[in-house]
């Protein structure tokens, strides 16, 4: 369906770590950085960085054609379901009620109008993270169209620490007064903020060349755009909260066929992270030691480095 989309399967590992910060804090412990409670590893969400790789786009390509951001602060996505419908002649599609908005879909179809592949052709053209991660877009889904949900051909998993982390919860002042009242009580604050004194993290990627094709048209432009978003997502979000986060190490496993040639599974495990010998708690990433047993990649398949 789409001539330009990727024809290659691929599979990726993305080494990154922090430095006195939190990472990824879970909302219902207060913000504490996320951790499974079974083996303490530290834990960073898929939509964590899936919001890095965002943001890092929409600042490089500041809304160009083709490179919208379909999921952002504080814009409404119905406003952008909005377009999708304009573009097939249905205006503020996200105001009518379901019964008119299906009546008037239908109403195109009677005359030959496909309506399905034409919203979705504008969406994945448009917005640069549809075509990448897909996405659930409510209003195509409330006008019955069964383009409602469309899966990307890019997935991360959640990403693990290497090895299980030891969280820091650190005191902090405050002396900035909001009011005369607080002024008249007390002179200062007191808070605390929770840091990982240093974490090295595992995060595995998808990449299906099958999905490009039918659904999205995810194109090696985009793939090239995609490994620069991942190299830089922390370098244009910086905050204190973070600390002193990188992207060390991204390894791409490409396969020679549309489906692949190997299990993702068996590509991961060629890929391994130890401490040194010698190094008794690890504090920066030259203390660990990063290795792909080549011998082991099947045939069919081709590793790349970049970082």
């Amino acid at each position: 369906m789409f001539e330009n989309a990727i024809k290659n399967r691929y599979e990726f590992v993305i080494l990154f770590d922090v430095v006195n910060g939190n990472p990824n804090g879970d909302p219902d412990i207060g913000n504490m950085p996320r951790i499974d409670p079974e083996t303490n590893q530290g834990i960073v969400t898929d939509v964590c960085l899936k919001r890095k790789i965002r943001n890092y786009v929409e600042s490089l390509k500041e809304d160009a054609t083709g490179y919208r951001i379909y999921i952002k602060d504080n814009v409404p996505l119905n406003r952008s379901d909005n377009e999708g419908f304009s573009y097939v002649g249905i205006e503020n599609a996200a105001a009518l009620e379901n019964k008119e908005l299906i009546k008037a879909v239908k109403a195109l179809k009677d005359d030959g109008v496909s309506v399905d592949e034409q919203v979705r052709y504008f969406m994945v053209s448009n917005f640069f993270d549809i075509r990448t991660f897909g996405a659930v877009m409510t209003t195509m889904v409330k006008g019955n169209l069964n383009c409602g949900q469309i899966r990307g051909p890019v997935q991360l998993g959640f990403s693990h620490s290497v090895e299980p982390i030891m969280p820091r919860e650190v005191g902090i002042t405050r002396v900035a007064i909001t009011t005369e009242a607080d002024a008249e009580k007390k002179g200062m604050a007191m808070g605390q903020k929770f840091i990982v004194p240093y974490g090295l993290y595992r995060c595995e990627g998808y990449i299906s060349a099958n999905l490009a094709r039918k659904t999205t048209g995810f194109s090696e432009e985009d793939l090239e755009l995609l490994w620069e978003a991942i190299l830089n997502m922390f370098e244009t979000d910086r905050s204190a909260a973070r600390g002193n986060m990188a992207v060390r190490k991204l390894i791409i496993f490409k396969h020679e066929s549309e489906m692949g040639n190997a299990p993702a599974w068996k590509l991961f495990d060629t890929v391994k992270v130890r401490r040194l010998d010698g190094v008794e708690v690890a504090r920066k990433y030259s203390d660990y030691e990063v290795t792909v047993d080549e011998a082991a990649v099947p045939k069919g398949v081709t590793v790349e480095y970049r970082g």
